[in-house]
């Protein structure tokens, strides 16, 4: 081959690989903007034509798509469970789960599909997340008994996964803090804690004698199984709450497994249940909650304030956005007078992973001057949090008191 032939042949494979990098290009601006005259001149074949089917049928502008211009992306879902029973298993063919929870709640969100998930066939067809089941839990009331046991199954499938999740890190964390929290400064001899006592004492170190001299002891509590700590969850079940709902139903039932905490699980809205003897099944907790309403925090700390023993070994942890439809003051003073007897009292304003909340920002303020802090608390990060204030320390997503 000459060198003009060589010449030529690269060219030519240069062009056919600009070209190929140009029609992509075209291909992923086709995808992102949508509809036919979108300028691009491309027309989508095969998958790439069901994904943009799908996403147009969500995220299009035309609502029943009736009178559109030509080109116009619209909402195609419209009103029919066979239909959006279609486009449910086409969105899972196409994308990745986390997509697919994204698109099914802004579904829910943008097209009004949530009766639709009254019907069995639609519930067996999304993908569940814990945005579904608070959905699920909003309508629970309206259920009919055909749904109720798919939506159940549901709802359990999340909450397992959760509990996978979460269940192992939470117990040994939290068992961790109980120790240390239980530690004595005389305790017996198959109580002691040789490599905290042996640091105690390193400076009591005798070279000549390679050995330390054990002046102070450190030592766990003697009984493992005795109930060392109270902790009182107060869930706010406000609409606004439902994802920490479902988080505080998973972690309630995991420290209610753990023999040396006494757990109570506290639901309210203006009114307040008591869901502590539910808490070996969370799914039964979820389902005894009831999503909406109003806000009384007031009247919840009330309650959780008479069945509190032992102030000194009792961790409450209020999970609320603050907006407060009781009394104001009286809710302050009822925190203040926990806090003065000796009650550890934490208030996280969300427990889920959907960033910074809505909260009252001056309820927030005024727990603050009470040493109560209150923040926003992912699912990874509760463990951590609840150690703390089991021990009493600085919480991790403060930095202080």
């Amino acid at each position: 081959m000459t060198e003009r032939e060589r010449t030529a042949t690269a060219d030519g494979t240069a062009a056919a690989a600009e070209a190929v990098a140009g029609d992509e290009r075209l291909r992923r601006w086709r995808m992102v903007l949508g509809g036919a005259a979108d300028g691009t001149g491309y027309a989508p074949a095969g998958r790439d034509a069901a994904m943009d089917a799908a996403l147009e049928a969500l995220y299009g502008s035309g609502g029943d798509g009736g009178g559109r211009p030509a080109g116009e992306r619209s909402a195609g879902l419209g009103g029919s469970a066979p239909q959006v029973a279609r486009w449910l298993g086409d969105i899972r063919t196409y994308f990745p789960t986390t997509v697919v929870q994204v698109m099914q709640r802004d579904a829910i969100e943008r097209l009004g599909l949530a009766t639709l998930l009254l019907e069995p066939e639609m519930l067996e067809a999304v993908e569940p997340d814990v945005h579904l089941v608070g959905t699920l839990l909003s309508l629970n009331k309206a259920l009919p008994d055909t749904t109720r046991e798919t939506a159940r199954a549901v709802v359990r499938k999340v909450v397992e996964d959760l509990e996978r999740r979460l269940a192992s890190r939470t117990r040994a964390t939290v068992t961790g803090a109980l120790d240390r929290s239980a530690r004595t400064a005389r305790p017996r001899h198959h109580d002691i804690d040789w490599d905290r006592t042996i640091r105690a004492n390193l400076k009591n170190y005798l070279p000549e004698h390679r050995t330390v001299v054990p002046e102070r002891l450190v030592g766990h509590g003697r009984s493992a199984r005795a109930v060392r700590k109270e902790v009182v969850l107060c869930v706010d079940q406000s609409g606004s709450m439902a994802a920490s709902v479902v988080y505080a139903s998973v972690f309630g039932a995991v420290l209610a497994s753990m023999r040396s905490i006494a757990t109570r699980l506290v639901v309210f809205d203006t009114s307040v249940v008591d869901l502590t003897d539910q808490l070996d099944d969370p799914v039964d907790v979820l389902f005894g909650t009831q999503l909406g309403g109003g806000t009384d925090i007031n009247r919840a700390l009330a309650y959780c304030q008479s069945r509190i023993t032992r102030p000194a070994d009792t961790v409450v942890v209020l999970i609320s956005d603050l907006y407060e439809g009781g009394i104001r003051d009286e809710m302050i003073k009822r925190v203040a007078a926990m806090k003065a007897a000796g009650v550890e009292f934490v208030t996280l304003l969300a427990l889920s992973d959907e960033g910074a909340p809505a909260y009252d920002h001056e309820h927030a303020a005024a727990l603050a001057a009470l040493g109560a802090p209150a923040f926003a608390c992912t699912p990874d990060l509760f463990p951590e949090v609840m150690a703390a204030a089991l021990e009493k320390r600085p919480l991790p997503s403060t930095g202080g008191r």
